[in-house]
């Protein structure tokens, strides 16, 4: 649940900070896996439908891999918004039980399947996120943009002072 949490949390921030950057900019390749800030939080979202759909059992819209979903920063915006509250949704619902069952999942980017307790493959769903939005906070950074402490301590739920 605080994975979550902070999830939402530093995806307002960031989506925040990259609307006031004019749309040029926010797609201009600077050499990160998904080339720009734009391709990057529209892998961040395509991950996020991948792994909530395995772990809710709803279906989302989706691309093949490293095709965009949004062309449009808006409405990858409000899209972002709403998986969010979906994350926060079913994260709340969560029950040690049911992390610790096995779970079957074949991945769309590997082809590959496997089992593992459901534990692995929701830290593994954080853990993308956290690793991508550090790819963003660097090329905001590298435009002269600071995103600010990115710390789980200052997650405002927490009642922490910014």
């Amino acid at each position: 649940q605080l994975m979550a949490e902070y999830n939402s949390w530093m995806n307002e921030r960031m989506y925040a900070l990259c609307a006031e950057l004019p749309d040029a900019e926010r797609k201009r390749d600077q050499g990160a896996f998904f080339k720009s800030v734009h391709g990057t939080l529209d892998h961040l979202l395509w991950g996020d439908r991948m792994w909530l759909s395995r772990f809710n059992g709803k279906t989302y819209g989706a691309a093949p891999i490293g095709q965009l979903l949004y062309e449009d920063f808006s409405k990858m915006r409000v899209a972002r918004a709403e998986i969010d509250r979906e994350i926060l949704i079913w994260a709340r619902a969560v029950t040690l039980d049911w992390l610790a069952e096995p779970m079957t999942w074949t991945s769309k980017l590997y082809g590959f399947t496997q089992t593992q307790p459901r534990w692995v493959l929701v830290t593994q769903m954080f853990n993308h996120q956290t690793h991508h939005r550090g790819q963003v906070t660097t090329l905001l950074k590298q435009m002269g943009i600071d995103p600010g402490i990115t710390d789980i301590p200052l997650l405002p739920l927490l009642g922490a002072r910014q």
